[in-house]
């Protein structure tokens, strides 16, 4: 699972990837400080399958109860307008973005930065307008894929050297659009009974549109929440009705960088994604006023946004958008445990409709190959290799083929 983090120049990426991964990374009040992308390691979280069986055991991943699932956070380079065409770093930054399954769009919402990146003063860019335009950049590219080689398609078509979803569906291949996924958005578009020849300008764009959008998903991340001068409902509002129907939660990476930090350090008792923290037994008292100041500051975003937005985002991305859910694969059905006899060591992330099959192949290909069964953990009856996994499934798979 990759979630890349998309948006323009020094609106808080890299400041939300260093919150939602707590790996340090450059960030600065210029555009392009990230060149390279950075890669990290977030968690998404789900109720552990512990709380089922009513057991106690010793897992980093499991904390009182809440499994944190890992994903992959990309923060790639900031976008400017034109980066299809290649201005600024546009095109290291759609190639980068390629790998993602979801992208999380991170916007200035109070309005402090220009279309560029540039500072300027809070409330004085509309945040609308980034949304637009990150959204038109990522169409356009994928127009821009598609329209390169039409002339082809045409002639494949009319030749009959291959249909037309999948003419489209190999010069998106990079970017893991499947036939499948094209021939879902020719039947929404009513573009099915129509060859490529009777496609106007106007079609291969509204096209390219519906497939990034549903090959790509985005969700916006209204970024700088606490330094809004109105309602932050409001703003969020009004970025939802310019994003085509994306998710928008409001944010702020940098309460919840400043608040991972305090709880790392042992100044504060403090859950991602929590609404409140608390200040530990004896460290009130060692607090400087500087560091009193900035707990203070995270308390007032809390109470204004309900929590600092960036674990919502990450799961919502990933559960409420994607549709996945966690299954947890076990070697012992009895006790729940891997070989070595850590109970529930691995949880894994599938998409909803996954099979007991499915979920073979994602430990190692050899479990699928010699799939015979698995054992339902909860209920202990045997299932088939096509029953379709519920989230939360603990899952013994049975094969002829050892794991290698």
């Amino acid at each position: 699972m990759q979630i890349g983090l998309l948006g323009k120049a020094n609106v808080g990426k890299s400041t939300f990837f260093s919150a939602a991964t707590e790996v340090a990374v450059q960030s600065g009040n210029f555009p392009f400080t990230t060149i390279e992308p950075n890669v990290g390691v977030a968690h998404v979280e789900t109720k552990c399958a512990c709380a089922h069986f009513g057991i106690d055991h010793q897992n980093d991943l499991c904390r009182d109860g809440t499994r944190l699932v890992p994903v992959r956070l990309i923060d790639v380079a900031g976008l400017v307008p034109g980066a299809h065409e290649g201005k600024g770093l546009g095109n290291k930054f759609l190639d980068n973005a390629r790998q993602a399954e979801i992208l999380i769009h991170v916007v200035d919402a109070a309005g402090t930065t220009d279309i560029q990146g540039q500072p300027v003063a809070a409330g004085t860019h509309d945040p609308a307008e980034d949304v637009r335009f990150v959204r038109d950049e990522f169409d356009l590219w994928f127009a821009d894929i598609l329209t390169r080689d039409w002339d082809k398609i045409i002639r494949e078509v009319d030749q009959k050297r291959t249909k037309l979803a999948d003419g489209i569906a190999e010069r998106f291949s990079g970017l893991g659009v499947t036939a499948s996924d094209v021939h879902r958005v020719l039947a929404g578009m009513s573009l099915e009974g129509r060859g490529p020849a009777e496609w106007s300008e106007s079609d291969t764009v509204s096209f390219a549109r519906r497939l990034r959008a549903d090959a790509k998903p985005m969700i916006i991340a209204a970024n700088k929440a606490d330094l809004c001068g109105g309602d932050i409902q409001d703003v969020a509002a009004s970025l939802a009705g310019v994003s085509d129907g994306a998710r928008v939660v409001p944010c702020s990476a940098e309460a919840e960088l400043l608040l991972r930090k305090a709880a790392k350090a042992g100044v504060i008792t403090y859950a991602p994604g929590a609404g409140s923290f608390e200040v530990a037994p004896g460290a009130a008292e060692k607090l400087a006023p500087q560091q009193r100041k900035a707990l203070d500051m995270a308390a007032a975003i809390l109470s204004r946004i309900s929590d600092t937005g960036v674990q919502r985002l990450l799961d919502t991305a990933v559960f409420g958008i994607l549709g996945y859910i966690v299954v947890y694969p076990v070697e012992d059905e009895t006790r729940l445990t891997n070989k070595d006899g850590q109970v529930l060591p691995d949880s894994r992330l599938v998409p909803g409709g996954s099979t007991v099959r499915d979920l073979a192949a994602s430990v190692h290909a050899d479990l699928a190959e010699g799939l015979l069964h698995a054992i339902d953990c909860k209920t202990k009856q045997r299932i088939s290799g096509d029953k379709q996994l519920s989230d939360g499934d603990v899952i013994k798979i049975v094969s002829t083929m050892s794991r290698g």
